[in-house]
């Protein structure tokens, strides 16, 4: 059995797919599909942070109509951040594989003179 690349992985992943995940779920569930736990974990602290910095801000008092807004779209910018990162990084490693596989496939030619 094959041990695949970091980069074969995620250029066999859909971009597309990826990029859904991170945005609705908003957690960064398109970098599990990719299987890049480091940027997972990242945006799932920075989700954390946003909620924390929304708690400590808020105090006791119930939130107003602005303040819920802010918060969503906090939300809203770190999902579509990560959604075009995921993107972009799908396509890069598919190009990056799309050139590795062809100078596999390009067989040295054998001359016998120069």
């Amino acid at each position: 059995m094959d041990n695949l690349t970091k980069n074969q992985v995620l250029a066999s992943s859909s971009g597309w797919v990826a990029s859904l995940l991170n945005i609705f779920p908003g957690v960064g569930s398109g970098y599990i599909y990719q299987r890049r736990w480091l940027q997972y974990f990242i945006t799932a602290t920075f989700v954390t942070g946003w909620f924390i910095i929304g708690i400590i801000l808020q105090g006791d008092k119930v939130p107003s109509q602005t303040e819920q807004i802010i918060g969503l779209s906090g939300l809203f910018i770190i999902s579509i951040f990560t959604a075009v990162e995921a993107n972009l990084a799908f396509k890069k490693s598919e190009k990056i594989s799309s050139i590795k596989e062809e100078q596999k496939k390009s067989p040295t030619k054998k001359v016998w003179f120069k």
